[in-house]
């Protein structure tokens, strides 16, 4: 949930680094996530749970983007 343009600078601030922090830990378990598939075996799983990452990656980055926008 975006906050609101009228919040202080702060608040925007922590919103954005929780939002950053959680679209990096996505990408992580993913990545990890891919590597034990593929290691136990299951190598064609592991290569479309790897193809996650930068799919989480871009859209986190487009959703910073837009939350970030709202400063103008």
């Amino acid at each position: 949930m975006p906050a609101p343009p009228s919040s202080p600078p702060g608040a925007r601030r922590a919103l954005r680094l929780r939002a950053a922090a959680a679209i990096l830990v996505a990408a992580f378990a993913s990545f990890v996530l891919s590597v034990t598939l593929w290691f136990s075996g299951n190598e064609d799983q592991g290569l479309f749970v790897g193809l996650w990452v930068p799919s989480i990656l871009s859209f986190g980055a487009v959703a910073l983007h837009l939350l970030d926008g709202n400063r103008e």
